[in-house]
């Protein structure tokens, strides 16, 4: 009996021994299993990006990268803080394969989650895209180069083709006048085929039948109304005078005068940082030399802004046909009917310039 109770005794031992180490492991499992349980969360929602005290910022992911290079692009820049944690997320989310380029706004504090799902989504945030100021298409392109992925020379490959622009009515001398001035917004990664055809979009958005109906009554084209329209850029940055300057223009052209414009002078010279026309400068051989050749010059010498397109539509009538600028060079002009009128008025300003040393 006593062999029996001591063998009893010596079983329930072992499974005593047996259920605490069962029970020791188990507990063991848990805390692993919490320990998993609670990398994964911070994997998918605790804070991952840093901006270094910016609130947010914009990767951008080319066309055809890979992989390692987006990882690449966010490691350089720092963004990333646990790249263990992101790597895990992404082939969680197998965004190694769905590489989408673009622009992508990312903020401070944003967890691996939200990060991959907003790179992986392809739902970028689009650039607000502006120029103005703009003298020639090759200023154009590189205005234009700095805000999108295509390269200025894609761009001005293109407005230099003259079957390509043909196909928008326009050749490579006046094909600028297809970008309309204003602000668009447009995805960061579009091709430069893509942005000229969107930029014809808006061009035939912008001559609504409105501004077609005074073309006809000015009975000047669309391309003559955007040459002239860059004179009057030039001339004036005043907005309430632009109409009275373009109704000059508009009295020669109808008198079969010389325009005479100096901005066309600088124009053919090639030299903008000219501020006092000389005499020397007017005999220029150049098709854009307005005091040699009558009529407008073959294309605009500037991107006109929206102000002065419709300044042209909505010229001033009167009989002015002439202006010089003023001398207390506040940007205006004063305008004359007759030759010695505008003979007074260009002594004081010639008076004027010399007083300031301007020569050239």
């Amino acid at each position: 009996m006593i062999d029996y109770y001591a063998a009893i005794r010596r079983r329930n031992q072992k499974r005593s021994r047996f259920s605490r180490i069962f029970r020791n492991f188990l507990f063991i499992l848990l805390l692993v299993a919490i320990y998993i349980g609670y990398e994964a969360y911070k994997s998918f929602y605790s804070s991952n990006v840093w901006l270094n005290g910016k609130k947010s910022t914009f990767v951008y992911i080319p066309t055809k990268a890979n992989y390692e290079e987006v990882k690449a692009i966010l490691y350089l820049n720092g963004l990333v803080v646990n790249r263990n944690s992101f790597e895990w997320m992404a082939r969680l989310k197998q965004y190694p394969g769905h590489i989408k380029p673009g622009r992508y706004k990312i903020v401070e504090g944003m967890n691996n989650s939200a990060l991959i799902n907003k790179l992986r989504s392809g739902n970028q945030d689009a650039v607000n895209l502006v120029f103005n100021n703009i003298r020639n298409t090759e200023q154009l392109a590189g205005r234009i180069s700095k805000e999108i992925e295509a390269d200025s020379t894609s761009i001005i490959k293109l407005l230099n083709d003259s079957m390509y622009v043909a196909k928008f009515g326009m050749t490579p001398r006046n094909v600028i006048t297809l970008f309309i001035p204003n602000t668009y917004q447009v995805y960061w990664n579009i091709t430069a085929d893509d942005f000229v055809e969107r930029m014809a979009r808006e061009y035939k958005k912008f001559w609504n039948d409105g501004r077609k109906a005074k073309l006809s009554e000015i009975r000047l084209t669309r391309t003559e109304v955007m040459t002239l329209a860059s004179i009057v850029e030039k001339e004036t940055n005043r907005n309430d005078e632009k109409a009275d300057v373009a109704g000059v223009y508009i009295n020669r052209l109808h008198n079969g005068w010389l325009l005479q414009a100096d901005p066309t002078l600088v124009f053919a010279l090639g030299d903008f940082s000219i501020k006092r026309v000389l005499n020397e400068y007017k005999r220029i051989n150049s098709p854009y030399n307005t005091y040699m050749y009558i009529g407008l010059p073959p294309g605009p010498i500037c991107l006109p802004s929206i102000s002065s397109i419709d300044a042209v539509l909505n010229y001033h009538k009167h009989n002015y046909m002439y202006f010089c600028a003023r001398e207390d060079f506040s940007g205006y002009h004063n305008f004359a009917v007759n030759a010695e009128e505008h003979q007074l008025n260009a002594d004081r300003y010639q008076q004027a310039l010399n007083r300031r040393k301007i020569m050239k």
